[in-house]
């Protein structure tokens, strides 16, 4: 996945609310979100690897995993031999808190090609990545992120902070906010070189990858996600899957959250 809003304990009517767009090759083997059968995960799912860029457990934890790009380091100059959905799902199925989960995987860090992931266990939401930056436990506010640092000075990152925090102010968040939340990220829009970073990667890829939605050639927006976890315990989230940028599949979703 490859941007993503949130809005963390700064709504009365929701602790957490996310937007995402996932960002993948067209031709990558990817299931839409649906319940795991072999678990109480809801989750896309991809083929490929076996794991999944964002997700959410019955018991209300959430999580979601970006690709860190900075083609300059040393971190992603060759495969690592863990994917960086199994991120995901081993928080998802884990009952530890996120303090404990994060400690648990502290030695690893460096099997995984480079990452952000954020991780919340009903309470608490937490930021890391393997790129040396230290964790960080987020206080209650509108965040960003897409592939790299969280709140980096992208102009898509800006974009998507804005326009969540536009979005959810003085708005009843429920399940009827779900088609609104959905299109909050649907700007095409590619930005001046000079605003653009320089993550190593080709000029008019950089350029492409600046628009919030990519349409290009093998690769763009394939799925737009929102989700609202609701102070009363239920749980709403929607999913529109695009080829090409033009719209395929529509799944919702919308269950109370269990106990552990």
């Amino acid at each position: 996945m490859c941007l993503l809003a949130f809005a963390f304990n700064c709504h009365p009517d929701a602790p957490l609310i996310v937007i995402s767009n996932r960002d993948e090759f067209y031709e990558r083997p990817t299931l839409p979100m649906h319940w795991w059968t072999d678990s109480q995960i809801l989750a896309g799912r991809d083929q490929q690897a076996g794991g999944t860029w964002l997700g959410l457990k019955r018991n209300g934890r959430f999580a979601a995993v970006t690709n860190f790009r900075d083609l300059h380091g040393n971190t992603i100059s060759q495969a690592k031999t863990l994917s960086r959905g199994k991120l995901v799902t081993d928080f998802l199925s884990s009952s530890d808190d996120v303090h404990q989960w994060a400690d648990s995987i502290a030695a690893q860090l460096s099997d995984y090609d480079g990452f952000n992931l954020l991780i919340y266990d009903g309470v608490s939401l937490l930021y890391l990545n393997n790129q040396g930056d230290p964790r960080v436990i987020l206080e209650p506010g509108v965040y960003a992120l897409s592939n790299h640092a969280l709140d980096s000075p992208w102009p898509k990152v800006e974009h998507a902070r804005e326009q969540l925090s536009q979005t959810i102010v003085d708005r009843k968040i429920d399940i009827d906010a779900l088609p609104v939340l959905l299109e909050t990220l649907s700007l095409q829009k590619t930005y001046a070189p000079h605003l653009l970073p320089n993550t190593g990667v080709p000029a008019e890829w950089e350029s492409l990858l600046s628009s919030p939605f990519i349409v290009a050639e093998g690769y763009g927006t394939r799925a737009a996600t929102a989700i609202i976890v609701s102070s009363n315990g239920e749980v709403h989230t929607a999913e529109q899957c695009f080829d090409a940028g033009q719209r395929r599949d529509f799944n919702q979703f919308n269950f109370r959250i269990l106990d552990n």
